[in-house]
C-alpha cells in the first residue's frame, strides 16, 4: 500500500464521527462554547413555538463555533419549512432564545443574506425568502435539503446534475493530461481497493470524494470547476441508492479504475462511458437522465 493509502485509510479510521445519513444530523459535534454565551438547545415560547423545535433537530457546527451553529440551525429551519417564506425573523429575539450576542445573530443573518435565504430591508426588517430565491448550489443547502422533508428530490435532483457535469468531465479530463493528477486519481483507486477490503466505508467515502473532485478539476473548465463542490456535497449527502459511489463495491471500483485507464490512454470516449457507467445503479435514474447522444 502507499504512502497516502496509509495515511488516509489512518486517520479516517481515527476520526470521531462518520457521515451522516437521513436523520443523523445531530451527530455532528456541537463546539464547546463559554458558559456565558452558548447556544443550546432553548424551549422557544410565545409567539414563535416552531423555533422552539430547533433543539431537537438541529445539526452540529462541525467546529465552527456559535455563528456557524446559529446558521446551521436558522438555515435548517428555513429549508425544512419550520420558518415559511415572508416570515419575520427578529434579531433580538433570536439573540435572547438562542443566548447569543447580536453580534452572531447579525453575522449569521447575514450568511444566511448570502445564500439566498432571508433578505433585510430598511423598514421591513429581515424576513425568509421564497425557495425561488435560495442559492440551490451552495453546499450548505444541498446539505440542509438533502437532510429535510424534501430529501427524496433533493437526491434526485443531484443525481440528474452529476449525470450532466461528471461524463462531460470525464472526457474533457482525458485531453488534459497531468501527470500529477492522473497519480492522485490512481493512488484514490488504490485506497478505495484496500478501503473495500477491509470494510471501511469511510475511508472510501473520503477517497471517492477526492476522486470526483479532482477529475472535474483536470477537466480543463474553469466553469465546470466551479461546480466541483457540489458533486462533493452529493456525494457526502447520498443516503440511498442513488448513484454507484452511494455504496463501496467491486463493481464501484472497476468503474473508477476504468475511468483512471481511459485517462491515461487518452481515450474520452471510453471515460464517458465508464463514468455514466458509474452512476447507473437505480432505474429511477435511467428514466429521468436522457441516453447520450451518439457522435
Amino acid at each position: 500500500m502507499s504512502t497516502l493509502a496509509h495515511t488516509m485509510m489512518t486517520a479516517a479510521r481515527s476520526a470521531d464521527s462518520v457521515l451522516a445519513g437521513p436523520g443523523e444530523l445531530d451527530r455532528y459535534p456541537y463546539a464547546e462554547a463559554p458558559v456565558t454565551e452558548r447556544l443550546g438547545a432553548p424551549s422557544w415560547d410565545g409567539s414563535d413555538p416552531e423555533l422552539g423545535r430547533v433543539g431537537r433537530r438541529a445539526a452540529g457546527s462541525r467546529g465552527r463555533g456559535l455563528h456557524g451553529q446559529l446558521v446551521q440551525q436558522l438555515g435548517q429551519m428555513i429549508v425544512s419549512g419550520d420558518l415559511g417564506a415572508d416570515r419575520p425573523l427578529v434579531p433580538e429575539e433570536i439573540g435572547q432564545r438562542f443566548e447569543v450576542s447580536r453580534t452572531v445573530v447579525r453575522e449569521s443573518l447575514r450568511v444566511l443574506e448570502a445564500k439566498g435565504l432571508v433578505s433585510a430591508r430598511p423598514n421591513v426588517g429581515t424576513r425568509v425568502r421564497p425557495v425561488s430565491d435560495w442559492n440551490l448550489l451552495d453546499p450548505d443547502i444541498i446539505e440542509w435539503r438533502a437532510f429535510g422533508p424534501q430529501r427524496d428530490n433533493q437526491r434526485r435532483e443531484l443525481s440528474e446534475l452529476r449525470w450532466t457535469i461528471e461524463p462531460l468531465a470525464a472526457r474533457l479530463a482525458a485531453g488534459h493530461g497531468r501527470e500529477d493528477i492522473q497519480q492522485r486519481l490512481s493512488d484514490m483507486v488504490e485506497i478505495m481497493s484496500h478501503a473495500l477490503g477491509q470494510g471501511d466505508a469511510l475511508t472510501f467515502s473520503r477517497a471517492d470524494a477526492e476522486f470526483h473532485s479532482l477529475l472535474i478539476q483536470v477537466a480543463g473548465n474553469r466553469m465546470l470547476e466551479h461546480l466541483s463542490g457540489i458533486v462533493s456535497s452529493a456525494l457526502h449527502v447520498s443516503g440511498g441508492p442513488v448513484t454507484g459511489c452511494d455504496r463501496p463495491t467491486d463493481a464501484s471500483l472497476g468503474h473508477h479504475a476504468r475511468i483512471v485507464d481511459a485517462l491515461a490512454a487518452g481515450d474520452g470516449a471510453a471515460a464517458e462511458a465508464a463514468m455514466r457507467q458509474l452512476l447507473i445503479v437505480h432505474p429511477e435514474v435511467e428514466r429521468v437522465v436522457p441516453a447520450p447522444r451518439e457522435h
